[in-house]
């Protein structure tokens, strides 16, 4: 594992720990703004974990709210009684970037329980078949995990199936080159290092919705 990789892991491991605390902490309640919630996890980050920084923004999503991608800015919205919950961060670890998605229910609702749990259970799949490969453009991934979401009975919702991490700030590259995130109008080869010969780390984000319901799910984390 190389060193790029090895600080990658570590933040990972400290944004689930995070998470892991969220739900200790019983932070999502029926009742909180999606605002609130976000403000409840910054401070618990900050006094648990020491994260100021964070590299994307800060995503709480709730019911229909969850139908949204990455790039909408929907109203706020009160989380309520048996709903979906979608939360999405990008804390920043030692100089280096985590990207952490995860769902909950709140309540039985067995149609919501099953959203959560395919979309995880899809994202393993698609995380298997991507490490077969020898070669795979990111045109390529990203029709395979549209195609998952059917397989799965769901429609898949994100502009995108991931992007590339790295030391903060990662790399951008020029407006309209999409060769850094897995996207239908990527056809470079997402296996291939860099001009410089160091391999890119991949996030691997699912999002499947039903849009008859208004209900959508998320998993989002390190994927090589």
């Amino acid at each position: 594992m190389n060193h790029e990789k090895q600080k990658l892991v570590l933040a990972e491991k400290k944004a689930i720990e995070l998470f892991t605390a969220i739900e200790k902490r019983e932070l999502i309640q029926p009742g909180k703004l999606e605002s609130e919630l976000v403000a409840d996890i910054v401070e618990l980050a900050k006094n648990d974990f020491g994260i100021t920084s964070y590299w994307h923004k800060k995503i709480v999503r709730a019911g229909a709210n969850t139908l949204c991608s990455y790039t909408a800015d929907p109203p706020d919205r009160r989380i309520r009684d048996d709903d979906i919950v979608i939360i999405d961060f990008g804390p920043i670890f030692a100089g280096y970037e985590a990207d952490i998605g995860r769902t909950y229910v709140i309540g039985n609702d067995p149609l919501k329980l099953k959203l959560k749990k395919d979309v995880e259970y899809a994202w393993h799949e698609a995380k298997a078949w991507f490490d077969k490969q020898s070669s795979l453009t990111g045109a390529a991934y990203f029709k395979y995990c549209t195609g998952l979401a059917t397989k799965y009975g769901w429609e898949f919702a994100g502009d995108i199936a991931g992007h590339i991490v790295g030391h903060y700030p990662h790399k951008q590259l020029i407006p309209d080159d999409l060769g850094l995130d897995i996207h239908p109008g990527n056809h470079h080869d997402i296996l291939q290092p860099d001009k410089d010969g160091h391999s890119h780390h991949w996030i691997l984000e699912l999002q499947f919705v039903d849009k008859v319901m208004n209900i959508g799910a998320y998993f989002e984390q390190l994927l090589n």
